[in-house]
């Protein structure tokens, strides 16, 4: 069983939903926190989207050691229900960088790197999907985010390929306007999806997290990333919390 990260990130258990009052979201203290996320990953990940991932019913990797898990738990059932992970900055060099670059080359966001978090393996239990689970992992990234005094989080949004790229494409499309960050933050996906060979004019509804990312703020910095192993286009998103929706500001306390 792998350890756990000691953090000075605390968030209180009583911190919790108002519309669904038996939800409380936390930071793992313990391995079998963790394990309850990785299985929670599985679930969503290999069983519901068919991500190529072995056999186990764990999903894990060599980053989870370094990284804080925040969860969502129902506390009549004590299921864990949605997670996010959080790489801090000061363990990026631990790890041997960012988990995004696996999938693209971010040279340009490394001047942002000390005041930057970086988040991912984002999943919520499919009979909680009514935005309560992910505006609690949103309230806890937030008062991670205060805490820690950092000023930005990248995370990877993706997109289902099910369609063959085309609503990937044409989200980019879509988001290139005006939803893009300046070519000074922009990346490189080192798989790149074939954009060019797709159609780019179908109508497409971006999914929750991505749309959650829109809504507060954040950006895309570049061309999707084609994931094979989890069959998914993969956006780098950013968020400045100088640029974070008002609206989401003051509900987050900011």
């Amino acid at each position: 069983m792998q350890n756990v990260q000691s953090s000075n990130f605390h968030l209180s258990t009583s911190f919790r939903n108002e519309i669904e009052p038996s939800l409380e979201v936390f930071l793992a203290q313990t391995t079998q926190d963790v394990l309850a996320a990785q299985r929670l990953r599985y679930c969503v990940f290999k069983e519901e989207f068919g991500a190529s991932l072995p056999p186990g019913g764990v999903d894990r990797d060599s980053f989870d050691p370094y990284c804080d898990h925040l969860l969502v738990r129902d506390t009549v059932t004590q299921e864990v229900v949605g997670t996010y992970r959080i790489l801090p900055p000061h363990r990026v060099p631990a790890v041997g960088g960012w988990y995004a670059e696996n999938e693209f080359f971010l040279g340009q966001l490394h001047c942002l790197r000390d005041q930057l978090i970086e988040v991912g393996r984002s999943c919520v239990d499919v009979d909680y999907r009514n935005g309560a689970a992910i505006m609690l992992l949103w309230s806890g990234l937030s008062a991670y985010l205060k805490q820690g005094g950092y000023r930005y989080l990248m995370g990877c949004a993706s997109v289902g390929m099910g369609d063959g790229g085309h609503g990937a494409a044409s989200l980019f499309a879509k988001l290139k306007k005006n939803h893009m960050v300046g070519e000074d933050f922009r990346v490189a996906p080192k798989n790149r999806l074939p954009i060019e060979h797709l159609n780019s004019t179908v109508l497409v509804d971006p999914p929750p997290l991505f749309k959650g990312y829109l809504r507060l703020g954040a950006k895309i910095c570049g061309e999707p990333a084609w994931d094979k192993e989890f069959n998914t286009a993969d956006f780098v998103m950013l968020l400045n919390l100088a640029d974070m929706n008002p609206r989401y500001a003051r509900h987050f306390g900011f």
